[in-house]
């Protein structure tokens, strides 16, 4: 069915989600699907189905928007508990250490993104935001081959190349004198693909997959993080996604050592690196911040100002102690806020619900009276309507409404996540870990169904990457002793960060003695 139009799907009898309504939902009544969007609710839905519809009985079961992971790193689908809990700063030199035997080919390229593919679609995830990283550069058969497999399962994805363009001693603080000659050596050396280099994988990306698949696919800029570029750079990545209209992600303020930066590098002038990008005019609507946790009440205001959209990572953050991002404080400024996985290896599940629980609990010890604790409605807009706004589409997806795009899960209430039904939002947010999922739409199609994702063979996909990544394991083993060599310096760096005043915390309590 790849490109073409689904045929028509009516939803007899089925709850509808309502996120503004008390009870959280409407309904009984009939939802029509048909070519690829939501066509009628209610009597006009039976009245209008063409004769050869397919009918699903949705008696006992909840309609509703699929949920929207809405940040996310595929290249490292097949590395869940690969890692101890650390620091971002520690935690990336084991992640995706830059060894040339470590160059995926594109069949592994190809089966780590349907990897996670399957587990978002099984899950009731029907859009993913990609801000993908390709080791160590991304060219076009690898780009072609992570979009491929979009492409077969169903899934809406919008992908990015995340790719560095600067050295890394200008990407961290005190590593110039931290590190030995010989690896601060390496350590000034920029990347060998460059600007030119990656403006040319975006002019492929953009040029063969951008619209794809009856807009399915689509693409998006990424800086990965303003001090890992260029200005210059930045600034033609702002104007690709001002001329596509594309989201252009970049992460701030994840990590304390990110804030420590501003001061440390000259070229930021003691400025965040949120003051540093609305200074170059590079702030706008289009943008999704990834984190914003080390921010403060001045950068929160400029986001506000810009438009952005915050993509906030719960477990990850948690995961690697970067912090708890201040919901409230973006909530009260009208800042629009989704959710994401962030990847596998720093959530070690690619399951949205999970998501939405940490966040319906973690801020919940960052002080302040329960009545500014996230609410479950808050959290299930940022599944939805949140991710939605990030990827340039906030009135085709995110709600079940008459001509909205038809990315649909259908949840089994009779399940013991809801039994007995006391509050529809609560125990969508607090109970449900996708479990109850019993079909997944996309596009008006069917990708997931009868416990099968619909276009994928799991078993033989599940044997092909253990069989693959196995003979990794060898190369991964040398990587990691490669990095080694640079433990005792990006740990100082580190705790150097930790112990600098910056004049609030997002730590919970702060760092504790050891």
């Amino acid at each position: 069915m790849s490109g073409g139009v689904p045929a028509a799907t009516l939803f007899t009898g089925v709850d509808v989600f309502a996120l503004d309504a008390a009870a959280g939902r409407t309904g009984p009544t009939d939802v029509l699907v048909h070519e690829g969007r939501i066509a009628a609710i209610g009597d006009a839905a039976a009245r209008d189905a063409p004769p050869d519809v397919r009918r699903i009985d949705g008696r006992g079961h909840l309609l509703m928007p699929g949920l929207i992971n809405a940040h996310f790193h595929s290249p490292v689908n097949h590395m869940k508990g690969a890692l101890p809990s650390l620091p971002l700063e520690l935690f990336m030199l084991y992640e995706s250490p830059e060894l040339e035997a470590l160059r995926p080919t594109p069949r592994e390229a190809y089966v780590r993104t349907l990897l996670g593919a399957v587990e978002m679609l099984r899950g009731g995830v029907t859009a993913v935001q990609d801000d993908a990283f390709f080791v160590p550069e991304p060219e076009p058969a690898i780009v072609d081959a992570v979009m491929q497999a979009y492409a077969d399962c169903g899934i809406r994805a919008t992908v990015a190349l995340d790719q560095p363009e600067l050295a890394e001693l200008d990407k961290l603080p005190f590593l110039a004198d931290l590190l030995p000659a010989d690896l601060r050596a390496e350590a000034a050396r920029p990347p060998a693909f460059g600007q030119h280099q990656l403006l040319e994988a975006y002019d492929h990306l953009i040029g063969r997959w951008h619209g794809r698949e009856n807009g399915r696919l689509r693409a998006a800029v990424s800086c990965s993080a303003p001090q890992r570029v260029s200005p210059d750079y930045f600034a033609a990545l702002d104007e690709l996604s001002r001329r596509h209209d594309l989201p252009f992600y970049a992460h701030m303020l994840e990590t304390k050592l990110q804030r420590v930066l501003s001061s440390e590098q000259p070229r930021f002038a003691g400025r965040s690196l949120v003051r540093y990008t609305a200074d170059l005019g590079l702030l706008s609507e289009r943008m999704n911040i990834i984190h914003a946790i080390w921010v403060d009440a001045a950068d929160l205001d400029l986001i506000a100002a810009a438009g952005c959209v915050v993509a906030h990572n719960p477990i990850s953050n948690l995961r690697l102690g970067s912090g708890v991002m201040p919901f409230r404080a973006l909530r009260d400024r009208g800042i629009p806020i989704c959710l994401g996985v962030d990847e596998a290896i720093a959530d070690d599940a690619i399951n949205l619900w999970a998501v939405m629980k940490a966040a319906g609990l973690v801020h919940n010890i960052a002080g302040g009276p329960c009545e500014v604790w996230p609410s479950a409605e808050e959290v299930l807009g940022c599944a939805t309507t949140g991710g939605a706004r990030a990827m340039r589409l906030a009135d085709e997806i995110g709600a079940v409404e008459v001509g909205r795009k038809a990315d649909l899960i259908l949840v089994d209430l009779d399940t013991l996540p809801f039994t007995p039904m006391n509050d529809l939002k609560r125990q969508l947010v607090y109970c449900e870990n996708g479990s109850s999922v019993r079909l997944t739409m996309v596009d008006g199609a069917v990708v997931f169904e009868n416990d099968r994702v619909v276009r994928v063979d799991e078993k033989a996909l599940r044997a092909e990457a253990r069989a693959l990544f196995a003979q990794r394991q060898p190369a991964l083993a040398e990587a990691r002793r490669a990095a080694d060599r640079l433990w005792p310096a990006y740990r100082q760096m580190v705790e150097m960060a930790a112990g600098s005043d910056v004049g609030f915390t997002r730590w919970i309590g702060g760092p504790l003695p050891h």
